[in-house]
Order: structure tokens, then sequence, then C-alpha cells
């Protein structure tokens, strides 16, 4: 049978004033699941403009609106910043959070590539701060399911995964995507979700091998990707901005095997399926909670911050590094370079 998820009740973490760095699509879904599902205080917001914070705040009854991420990062009645910018300025505005003093959660992916990372890992551990990648699925309830069932010999010996991610995001769909400079494409926006799941249940990958194609103007638009664990399990994933695909995963052992959906990186369901393929038991997640699954990962940086420890045991400092150095190795291998690398 499965196990229960350990997951906490979010409103048992200790209450962090959060400033929110950035004004897109992913700031508002994480200002509604901390309205929604924690007792976490968001009290500002910053942006290049003035005016566009403003109305930010205005939407969401903020407090106050900063015209400049440097005096977000200023104001004192801030305790943690909430990094939701494009992928190419995490790393400067994680460390210019860090350089202020404040505690950080950093939208995925965390940084370009394995060096930023490394930079403001480094700051961070320096400052004495929390810092936790905002890799949502990671701290969802399903996930927790899905990591004890494999740590319990549910499914036997874990041998294969398989998992897609994949949307039609362009060349309709945001122009961010399509921008070198903003270190757009699918890896780093998609592909790093199945990443992620295969990074979690293989902790000693000692190869890799990825094909994919890039745009006219360099990003990649798709990849398929292949690993290897010194343990001898393998794991296919692939990631396309092109098109939409099924977005699940199955995780396959020498018993039974782990369906995932109905999109694999917030599980609404978890299906443990024997080998003659009759469903053995299922896991389903609380009616109406993925609306607001952002917030688990806001709460673990302050369960981690009350607690005083620097980096998350869901997902600590090195595997958050493995992760970028595997997309590295991706990116190498299709030949995408972004600009200044």
């Amino acid at each position: 049978m499965l196990p229960s998820p350990r997951t906490l009740d979010a409103r048992d973490a200790p209450v962090l004033r959060w400033g929110v760095l950035g004004c897109g699509r992913i700031a508002a879904s994480m200002v509604t699941a901390l309205r929604e599902g924690t007792d976490q205080r968001v009290v500002a917001v910053g942006s290049r403009d003035l005016a566009r914070a403003r109305r930010f705040a205005e939407r969401f009854s903020i407090g106050r609106a900063h015209g400049s991420y440097a005096d977000l990062v200023a104001d004192e009645e801030v305790d943690a910043i909430y990094v939701a910018t494009p992928h190419s300025e995490h790393h400067a505005h994680a460390l210019l959070a860090i350089g202020a003093g404040k505690h950080v959660l950093v939208e995925k992916a965390f940084t370009r590539n394995a060096a930023e990372a490394r930079d403001v890992l480094d700051a961070a551990r320096a400052a004495g701060v929390t810092c936790v990648e905002a890799m949502w699925s990671r701290f969802l309830p399903g996930y927790d399911v899905i990591r004890r069932a494999v740590e319990e010999d549910v499914i036997g010996r874990l041998r294969t995964i398989v998992a897609d991610h994949g949307q039609r995001l362009h060349p309709d769909g945001p122009a961010r995507l399509a921008r070198p400079e903003l270190a757009g494409g699918a890896l780093l926006d998609l592909g790093v979700y199945p990443i992620h799941l295969a990074a979690m249940l293989m902790p000693r990958v000692d190869q890799l091998t990825a094909v994919g194609t890039l745009t006219d103007l360099g990003v990649d638009e798709q990849e398929v990707v292949g690993l290897r664990d010194a343990s001898g399990v393998v794991a296919a994933v692939s990631a396309t901005m092109t098109a939409r695909t099924p977005t699940r995963a199955v995780i396959s052992g020498t018993r039974a095997r782990l369906e995932i959906g109905d999109v694999f990186y917030r599980p609404t369901w978890v299906r443990l399926v024997g080998l003659d393929g009759e469903e053995i038991d299922v896991w389903r997640e609380t009616p109406g909670d993925t609306a607001i699954g952002l917030r688990h990962e806001a709460v673990e940086l302050a369960r981690c911050v009350g607690a005083g420890r620097a980096e998350s045991a869901l997902l600590p400092w090195a595997e958050t590094l493995r992760v970028m150095e595997l997309m590295d190795r991706v990116r190498a291998q299709i030949g995408m370079v972004l600009p200044g690398e």
C-alpha cells in the first residue's frame, strides 16, 4: 500500500514578513497561495517600475510598493524575499537580497547555470541566511508519497523513470521564452521539472545523454535526456515548448510501478500498479489543494528560518547545485549557450 505524505500543516510554520521581487504571473500566484493557505504575511513588493509595483500592491492589498529592487531588499520590515523574475535575473537578484541580509526563496530554475548557483549558495553561506530553491514540486504532498514509496521499497527495486513535460508556449506564448538574453527555452522553464524528479530518485547520476533542437535565436525548443544512476536505475525525460504532451510520469520497480498525474509536477493522484497491471492503491490530493500548492515551498523556508537552518532537508543546496550541473550538461550536448557564458 502507498504511504501517507508527511507534509506538515502550513499554518504551523513561523510567520515571516515577505517581500515579493517581481510582479509577474508567478509572483501573483505565490501571493495568492500565501494569502489563502498560510499565516505568512506579504508586506512589500518591488519592481523596476513603481507604477507597476503600486498596481500589484493595490491588487493584493500589500502595504508597501517599491520602485526598485534595491529599495525592496532594504525594507527593514521585510524578513524574506521571494525572487520571481526571469531566470536570467535570479543570480543578481538573489545576491542583492542576500547582501541585504534577507532570507531568500529563488524561483526555479535557480539560476542560469551551476556557476551562478554556486555564487548564490556561497553568498548565503557567508551571510548566514536561509536560501531555498522554489521548486514547488519537491515540497508537495504527492512528491512525499513518491519519495516514501521508493524509500520504503513499496515498488521493489527501482529500475526506470519516465517523465515528459510539454506545453505549447512557442512561438505564440510568452516572449521571454524565445529570448536568449532572458535565458529562454524549454529546459530551464519546463525540463527542470522532470530532471528534478529524476534527480530526487537518482542520487548518483553517472551518465547523461541529450539530444534536442534549437530555435533560430539559439534557445532550446525541445530535448530528450537519458540518465543513468550508478545503482543501475535509468531515466528518460523530455521537455518541449512547441507541443502539448501528456505531462505524466511513471516510476517502475521490480514489484510494482507508480503512475503520477494528472500532471506529474503537481500530482493530484499517485497510483500504485502491480506487475499484472491491476491497481493496488491510489493516493489522491485533498480537493482544491493544488491551487495553493506554492505555499509549501514558502513555509518550508519559514520553518528553516525558525529552526536556524540555512537550507532545507527536502531540497538541500547540494541537490539544487546538482540539478543545475545536470542541466549544464544537457545544454552543452545540444549546443545551447546563453549570452555571457
